[in-house]
């Protein structure tokens, strides 16, 4: 049933390893080759980001050179969204226009990070050497500069989206919160047209030292997601900015906005990951939009992260919808904040296009039936599980 306070999806602003933009990522999902980068963190792979022009959304060199490389990706992902919306420029629209982020920290001074971590091992009080190492090299200024919601107002800088701002942190769960509370505040008459999504670089020292300290990461061989659960699973980190633009659809007709997709649902949570309760907390989920769900029209598109337990536990929740899976980080990396707006813009371009593009592995079944519906899962490596069911707008 159509609702003016659908929400709807009216520009997608994407950048990967796959390319730059909507037309890029399609054509590269339908002649699909793995872009990674084995040898600049070895023993670990990334996804690195394709050659941008960054000129393009952020004009200002000044700009440019005050931000760090994620928040360039996620300044010009969400350029790219409000162009394709048809609203870039428009000083009336971005004066309304609420903005959620979604974003980790900024880089760390790698010299201070490596003299504590060369010291620490050998220190005779290792309490005593961090504090005094913490207090004396870290300098404030240099945090400031990293602040997670330093990405929503340099958007505000450039763009001009001067709204309502809202940030989150909290890695894979907050892409998801982040376009949650976008769609709420939509069907509750508290905006009509958001900008959301994130951003993440992957080729930092520093997050694959984080990752690698959990155990979390893939060495090589490199496979894709499901091949990778056959020898233990694990990480491959991607950079990625996603933005999405939602607005309520009785707002975008009045402006004659095309759409490319209906989020008919969405729902978040999180669990301690016992056993069974990530898979619980999904099958509640789709519980709750099942009875808009038809699975002769729907494929699955997947945001598993590769980390054995959870992405296991994922495939036998899926196997049992018997419906063909993509999962989006086969193709772009894992990419936590951004991961579930960048899937949720997979699932818009399949769905616009009324065609699942091909498998991204031998694991994935082909889909020959036109694609009316796609559900997008996300389950946190460590936290958080979010369904939404995309539809035709």
């Amino acid at each position: 049933m159509v609702h003016d306070r659908d929400a709807l999806i009216t520009g997608i602003g994407i950048v990967s390893s796959l390319g730059c933009g909507t037309d890029a990522h399609w054509q590269a999902l339908n002649d699909f080759r793995s872009v990674l980068d084995p040898t600049s963190f070895a023993p670990f792979a990334v996804h690195p980001l394709a050659a941008l022009d960054f000129d393009r959304q952020i004009p200002k060199r000044g700009d440019q050179r005050q931000m760090e490389a994620w928040q360039r990706i996620g300044v010009f992902a969400a350029g790219l969204a409000l162009e394709q919306a048809g609203v870039k420029g428009n000083t009336d629209l971005l004066s309304r226009m609420g903005m959620i982020v979604a974003a980790g920290g900024g880089e760390r001074d790698y010299a201070v990070d490596s003299a504590l971590l060369s010291g620490y091992p050998h220190a005779t009080n290792p309490g005593l050497f961090l504090n005094q190492h913490l207090q004396g090299e870290l300098r404030p200024t240099l945090f400031l500069a990293q602040l997670s919601n330093l990405l929503a107002g340099n958007i505000s800088i450039v763009h001009g989206v001067i709204g309502s701002s809202r940030t989150f942190m909290g890695e894979e769960a907050a892409g998801a919160d982040a376009v949650r509370i976008a769609c709420a505040r939509i069907a509750a008459g508290q905006g009509e047209i958001m900008l959301v999504g994130g951003s993440y670089n992957a080729q930092r020292a520093d997050v694959v030292l984080h990752y690698e300290m959990g155990g979390l990461q893939r060495r090589a061989p490199f496979g894709p997601i499901w091949e990778r659960q056959a020898s233990g699973g694990g990480l491959v980190l991607g950079s990625v900015g996603c933005f999405l633009v939602i607005e309520a659809r009785a707002h975008a007709a009045i402006r004659g906005a095309p759409a490319w997709a209906h989020i008919a649902a969405i729902c978040t949570d999180r669990s301690r990951r016992l056993p069974g309760e990530a898979a619980a907390n999904a099958k509640a989920q789709f519980q709750t939009m099942a009875a808009h769900y038809h699975p002769t029209e729907a494929a699955v598109i997947s945001g598993a992260s590769g980390v054995a337990a959870a992405t296991q536990e994922e495939a036998t929740f899926l196997a049992d919808l018997a419906v063909p899976v993509r999962a989006t980080a086969t193709a772009l990396g894992h990419a936590l904040e951004p991961s579930f707006p960048a899937s949720l813009a997979f699932a818009a371009l399949a769905v616009r296009h009324a065609a699942l593009f091909p498998p991204l592995e031998p694991a994935e079944r082909p889909m020959t039936t036109p694609l009316r519906q796609a559900l997008v899962t996300s389950w946190g490596h460590w936290r958080g599980e979010s369904l939404a069911l995309v539809t035709a707008a």
